[in-house]
């Protein structure tokens, strides 16, 4: 990897290379203001020439900056593109944000759902768009999802299963979407409040409307409504927040039961650590 690196920038200082190496899919490794994403197995590959695809259709349309990637090497590809200045968002930095600032950031993630939601799915298809993951079946999330909370919550944790599993087949309202838009995601400054792009559209797809408002929450559900009413003035569409709630609630407890099935006891934690969150949360 540092090899092929080399190979297309020979002055790379070896000594200043930031690795990456928590994603699913991919190593990445940053050096002098670029991301280098190197694939861990044949089914990544696929995904990051999906990425690339998909990002050259979104980015025309996009009011926020999000990466111009660009595939290099043979037999063993992997992607280039240079880092959108920012760093994460998460809930502590949030609250700390002014009044103002928050509109402001709601403000541009409305704005870039609502461009990217125009493409229509068939275009999206062509550029390699598939069906964002589904999340398991309410049955199995309730077998193995709620014996691992506590007994306090789980009649809460029940209920939001039970509608979840009223209503997952009730909205037909098909989308291309991010549908990552967590704070991992983002490039933010800090000193000015300013978001300067999105990116990693690995998980970008087609899916359902309200579930493209759920990942929001992982920094404040104030966000999330913030976004959800600037949408909405700006699609003159409604958007249904209880349904939102919902669908939140529930993501946390599928993220919970996929980590238990792998039984990665880190990772279970983690998720237990989100669930209870959002469940035991305002």
């Amino acid at each position: 990897m540092v090899a092929a690196i080399c190979e297309l920038y020979p002055d790379t200082d070896r000594q200043n290379l930031r690795f990456h190496r928590s994603g699913w899919d991919s190593v990445a490794i940053e050096t002098a203001g670029r991301l280098f994403k190197f694939p861990r197995q044949t089914n990544a590959l696929a995904a990051l020439r999906r990425e690339v695809d998909i990002l050259a259709l979104v980015r025309p349309l996009s009011p926020l900056p999000v990466p111009d990637m660009r595939l290099h090497g043979h037999p063993a590809p992997f992607s280039e593109h240079l880092v959108l200045p920012g760093e994460h968002l998460v809930t502590a930095q949030y609250e700390r944000l002014s009044e103002a600032r928050r509109d402001r950031l709601a403000a541009a993630l409305a704005d870039f759902y609502a461009a990217i939601h125009a493409i229509a799915p068939a275009a999206a298809r062509a550029a390699g768009a598939v069906p964002v993951e589904a999340w398991l079946p309410a049955q199995t999330v309730d077998k193995i999802a709620l014996p691992l909370l506590p007994v306090h919550i789980r009649a809460e944790a029940r209920q939001i299963i039970e509608v979840y599993a009223a209503t997952a087949s009730a909205e037909p309202d098909e989308i291309y979407g991010f549908f990552d838009g967590h704070g991992w995601n983002m490039a933010f400054d800090h000193a000015t409040g300013t978001l300067n792009g999105m990116y990693d559209f690995a998980d970008s797809g087609i899916g359902q409307r309200h579930q493209e408002f759920v990942y929001s929450s992982f920094i404040s559900w104030d966000l999330t409504e913030r976004i959800i009413g600037h949408y909405e003035r700006v699609t003159g569409l409604s958007i249904d927040r209880e349904r939102v709630r919902t669908l939140t609630g529930y993501h946390r407890l599928w993220e919970l039961a996929v980590c238990a099935q792998s039984g990665n006891s880190t990772e279970i934690e983690e998720m237990l650590t989100s669930a209870l969150s959002w469940l035991e949360g305002p």
